[in-house]
């Protein structure tokens, strides 16, 4: 009889130092991982958001960049940091559900298995631009145009297997185009060459186009999501021009390692909405361009299996194949 009291005791008593943790989490710096280079529009995500976590919870919330091609050396630092929440990734489709259908096995991480979503942080809704000297102003002038010209029109991606190259190849699927594609190697070069007009037709987000969409050296045709941008509110989205089903946008979430406690994952998640909830922090996203979009863990999961699925059809489809 001793010994039971003695192990429903122990058992008691971890239970209490697991919820005491939990309530002191965190009591020391969280670092979080950054798959992208400093100054971008992920790193402005992570600092503005971890800026304001910081505030609430007391603790400091560093920034550490490691930038790669598939996202793959932030991403195994995190899965194989101890998963205690003082290690946090912050990614985006491209470097999760995309990277998994693009890579498949040769993908050095599993997304599924091997991080753990704490939260969605930001929405960037993809555009689709035409350089003004293409003469169309609609969708359906795009089309008209393109179908005129079949293989003549250009549209530039920042690579093989990027979003904006998938959501381009899922456009021209749904309206019967041929529309030829020239790959960069990142996004910069592409937009140089946008700008100039060598290159007629791109798909990008908001955050990084606005400002050359309300000078008028770009024009804004749709948005890719399922809901307008809060930055040009006047483009109508591509459902509303009746290409039922089509969605592709650029969300970036928070992640933790897997195994990480769910008290854990669900204190940083409470941080996480909190901090998208703040007027400043909406002002400053809102400012680049993003939509502040917090949400629950299952919903990142159920987002990057959606994501997985539409993507790996499309790569299929247009027989995609990585560099």
């Amino acid at each position: 009889m001793n010994i039971i009291l003695k192990m429903l005791c122990a058992v008691g008593l971890a239970g209490i130092n697991q919820l005491s943790s939990a309530q002191a989490y965190p009591v020391k710096p969280v670092k979080i991982i950054v798959n992208y280079t400093p100054s971008g529009p992920t790193d402005l995500t992570a600092r503005t958001v971890g800026s304001k976590m910081q505030d609430i919870s007391g603790q400091s919330f560093v920034i550490e960049n490691t930038p790669s091609a598939n996202g793959s050396i932030g991403t195994l630092a995190t899965m194989r940091a101890v998963p205690d929440g003082y290690t946090i990734l912050l990614s985006t489709a491209g470097h999760t559900a995309i990277a998994a259908a693009l890579y498949g096995d040769k993908l050095p991480f599993d997304p599924f298995r091997d991080i753990t979503p704490i939260s969605m942080t930001v929405n960037s809704n993809q555009l689709i631009l035409v350089h003004p000297s293409l003469g169309v102003k609609s969708i359906a002038e795009l089309v008209k145009l393109a179908k005129s010209r079949p293989g003549q029109l250009n549209y530039g991606s920042p690579g093989i297997g990027t979003p904006n190259q998938l959501g381009m190849e899922l456009f021209k699927s749904m309206a019967g185009i041929d529309i030829v594609h020239v790959p960069y190697k990142g996004t910069a070069p592409v937009m140089q060459d946008f700008l100039a007009g060598r290159v007629q037709v791109f798909i990008n987000g908001a955050a990084t186009t606005l400002p050359h969409i309300k000078s008028g050296k770009l024009i804004a045709l749709a948005s890719g999501y399922t809901s307008r941008a809060n930055a040009v509110p006047e483009v109508p989205t591509m459902e509303e021009l009746g290409y039922a089903g089509y969605q592709v946008s650029t969300w970036f979430a928070l992640f933790a390692p897997a195994k990480t406690p769910a008290n854990i994952i669900s204190r940083l998640n409470a941080l996480a909405v909190q901090a998208l909830a703040d007027p400043q922090v909406i002002k400053t996203l809102g400012g680049a361009g993003f939509d502040p979009a917090a949400s629950t863990p299952e919903y990142v999961a159920r987002l990057m299996r959606d994501e997985y699925e539409r993507w790996k059809k499309v790569i299929a489809d247009a027989k995609i194949v990585p560099e």
